[in-house]
């Protein structure tokens, strides 16, 4: 009878381990109430805080459609993006939504959901070097400076493929941007999308876009390792949205209309 008893209690909690387990980010949140996003807001137009300090973006309109959808309040938790990956798999928030591009490296860490968007690294350069630097393979030499985000891939790009070039990482894309525009760095290495803002609103004349990217970069939703029923509907949701033209209305707003910016003067 104790054998018995003991096999029904292991058998017992076998299933409520499985249970636990199947219970995932999207099913916290909808018995909560608030979809916990955690974001780095500084990546233009995906994320970013505007005059009146709202988090404002495409990404952000993404993800508000998403919470929509589910009935439930989205909540943007500020996280410095070097440390995001940590503080989700320490629970400070349900998934990560902040430009990040899906890589082999982090997908060993994490799920990802299906890519809402393909980016690739670009450059900014100095003026002055306008017709003698035409792609990143003319700067991979010691006698140029060049910059990025940290703990980006644009920062993994430059020291993989530039290597041979000076690197110094900044905390936040608009300081690094701001050194080639002084002249202490001679490329900003980073996604086309913020590039192409930047290099108007920031650029201030001084530098030039070299638009044709140079890597393959997917940008997609991350969530912890094993949670496939969030994956499942996050997924499903970005093909629904994808059909039904809400996609294209929150792309068009923030990559073919302007009238964002004058929200950040």
């Amino acid at each position: 009878m104790k054998k018995y008893l003991s096999m029904l209690l292991v058998g017992v909690t076998a299933l409520v381990a499985v249970s636990a387990a199947q219970a995932g980010a999207i099913d916290d949140a909808v018995k909560r109430g608030t979809l916990k996003v955690g974001m780095d807001p500084t990546y233009m137009p995906f994320e970013m805080t505007n005059k009146r300090g709202e988090i404002i973006g495409f990404e952000v309109d993404l993800l508000k459609a998403m919470t929509k959808a589910m009935g439930v309040k989205l909540e943007l938790v500020s996280t410095g993006y070097d440390g995001i990956i940590p503080a989700l798999l320490t629970d400070k928030f349900d998934m990560i939504g902040s430009g990040m591009t899906l890589t082999q490296e982090r997908n060993l860490r994490l799920n990802f959901s299906d890519p809402f968007i393909v980016v690739g690294q670009t450059l900014l350069i100095r003026k002055e070097l306008e017709g003698t630097i035409k792609s990143y393979k003319d700067l991979n030499t010691a006698e140029y400076r060049i910059t990025s985000k940290l703990g980006t891939t644009g920062e993994m790009v430059a020291r993989k493929l530039i290597s041979k070039a000076q690197y110094h990482g900044y905390d936040n894309e608009q300081e690094a941007v701001l050194d080639v525009v002084n002249g202490k760095a001679d490329a900003f290495i980073y996604d086309a999308p913020y590039n192409v803002v930047a290099v108007n609103k920031v650029g201030n004349g001084k530098l030039v876009f070299l638009d044709k990217p140079f890597t393959y970069e997917p940008l997609a939703f991350g969530l912890k390792k094993g949670d496939y029923d969030s994956i499942n509907f996050i997924n499903n949701f970005l093909h629904q949205i994808h059909e039904d033209g809400t996609y294209d209305r929150i792309h068009d707003k923030w990559f073919k209309d302007t009238a964002w910016l004058k929200d950040m003067e």
